[in-house]
């Protein structure tokens, strides 16, 4: 299966990222994604092959030290067990 995810706009809330780290985190999400999408097939409620304007992921728990492939490996799995709306 052929994957290509392209992610607009990442949102975190409350998360101090770094300009210099902010394309690490979008780029460690898409690969996640992109992972799981292959792996399982697209997320419950998920359309494959369309765009989804937005979904909301739940709690990252991260730390500071983890670094930011680390934390957008976080954020994509949270993203992936998300509801799509």
């Amino acid at each position: 299966m052929n994957v290509t995810l392209h992610i607009e706009r990442l949102i975190l809330d409350g998360l101090a990222v770094s300009p210099g780290e902010r394309g690490q985190v979008r780029a460690a999400v898409e690969a996640e994604l992109a992972r799981l999408i292959a792996e399982r097939g697209p997320a419950e409620g998920w359309v494959s092959g369309g765009a989804i304007p937005s979904v909301t992921a739940g709690t990252v728990e991260w730390q500071a030290g983890d670094g930011p492939a680390a934390l957008g490996t976080r954020v994509g799995q949270a993203i992936y067990g998300g509801p799509a709306r």
